[in-house]
């Protein structure tokens, strides 16, 4: 039969077992600029690429505080994305107000995965169309999730969805251990690395179109949090500079390309990019 009676809505089953409107979502995450997540013993980081839909619009937002202690870079559809994160700054802020204690990033984590996954099984609702990547710091430490619009969620040491991310994911893996034991400092220098590489080859990562999230233990190893931190504009420019400065992190050139993933079109010029996709 044909593939169209069966994606009508996310809770029929095709004869292979696929639920197409879930793929559908995960199709949309892929549309979306790049996003990468790092993580190590201390600090937690997120980069996103912003893009613009026209020379005349603003380019949209990629990183998103949730809290104090942390936040989420997203790739997909920007409304689903919104609706998303006033739900777990709601969680947030029910947690100090309840328990007077920062929420634990696994429980928020689980939290919003539940409502995606309760999204595929009911039928007058669709799949979240958007990716997230949630950085923050608990009593436990640093950690990344990765979420997806299927409601599956995992701890990544280091991650990267969206548009041509393939080659930042090359990227990550080929520096996976330095990660654990990497400054703050080190840790944004291997994030925008890795978010060069999934640019294509005329372009460049800039203030305008460059966003970085920051947040980790303090530095003489006691057990506050430093803050959640956003770099945007021209607070970019410095972090842009030491990036391509320093001579510890190895830029990847050639390699990356050859993971077979770089089909998808530049994130930035992409034809027929909605507004909606992608903040």
């Amino acid at each position: 039969m044909f593939r169209n009676n069966y994606d009508n809505d996310a809770v029929t089953f095709s004869p292979q077992g696929r639920i197409f409107q879930v793929e559908y979502a995960q199709e949309a995450v892929k549309q979306g600029s790049v996003v990468v997540g790092i993580v190590s013993k201390t600090h937690a980081v997120l980069l996103g690429l912003k893009r613009n839909a026209e020379e005349l619009s603003s380019y949209q937002k990629k990183i998103i505080e949730l809290d104090s202690h942390f936040g989420l870079a997203l790739a997909g559809l920007a409304s689903d994305a919104r609706v998303l994160s006033n739900f777990m700054k709601q969680q947030a802020l029910a947690s100090k107000m309840t328990y007077g204690r920062p929420l634990p990033i696994e429980r928020v984590i689980n939290q919003i995965a539940d409502r995606a996954q309760w999204n595929t099984q009911m039928a007058g609702k669709r799949p979240y169309g958007v990716g997230l990547l949630v950085a923050g710091v608990d009593e436990t430490g640093p950690h990344l999730f990765e979420f997806s619009p299927s409601g599956m969620t995992q701890e990544m040491a280091a991650c990267a969805i969206g548009a041509r991310s393939q080659m930042a994911r090359t990227y990550l893996e080929r520096h996976l251990s330095e990660f654990e034991g990497a400054s703050r400092d080190e840790l944004v220098k291997h994030g925008l690395r890795a978010l060069k590489e999934s640019l294509a080859q005329d372009k460049e990562l800039t203030v305008e179109n460059t966003s970085v999230g920051v947040v980790g233990r303090a530095a003489d190893g006691k057990r506050k949090i430093e803050s959640f931190k956003l770099y945007d504009g021209p607070e970019v420019s410095a972090l842009l500079d030491a990036s391509l400065e320093s001579t510890d992190v190895p830029a990847e050139g050639g390699p990356a390309a050859e993971t077979g993933a770089a089909t998808q079109g530049d994130p930035s010029t992409a034809p027929g990019d909605s507004m909606d996709v992608d903040t």
